[in-house]
């Protein structure tokens, strides 16, 4: 199973965005079968379509129609409330603060379902939080 990554998303849902085109291609190969995301993905993306600049932004209305879309092709993986205390304790443990939280979550996630890839546009961030699954993290 592969597992992607908020900015890969939101990639595919701004035709405008530098990497759509990529992104969209790993997008038509993705199926509900082999393809995840963490199920806090849902809200990273409804907030980030619906609080782009206003040329961008999407109404919250057509957000939720683009994550139905989204879900279509994408099995969201749940941690529990103790996986989520656990990925609290080790971001405090490594110092990784403010949104690198979302980062650790979704890997988090990735490592719950042993992705075999995770695709993401935020590398660096991610290879730091897990340099044990680096081999596994790419870009689209």
């Amino acid at each position: 199973m592969i597992f992607l990554d908020t900015s890969v998303l939101i990639a595919v849902a701004q035709t405008s965005h530098t990497e759509h085109r990529t992104s969209r291609e790993l997008w038509n190969l993705c199926s509900v079968q082999k393809t995840a995301i963490s199920a806090h993905t849902l809200a990273e993306i409804y907030n980030v379509l619906t609080s782009m600049p206003p040329a961008l932004r999407l109404s919250p209305r057509n957000a939720v129609l683009a994550l139905e879309t989204f879900l279509k092709r994408l099995t969201p993986i749940a941690l529990t409330p103790e996986e989520y205390v656990e990925v609290l304790r080790s971001a405090g443990r490594l110092g990784h603060a403010g949104g690198m939280i979302y980062d650790a979550l979704n890997l988090a996630s990735a490592r719950k379902i042993n992705a075999e890839q995770i695709y993401t546009w935020n590398l660096r961030h991610f290879k730091m939080i897990a340099p044990d699954l680096a081999g596994r993290i790419v870009t689209p």
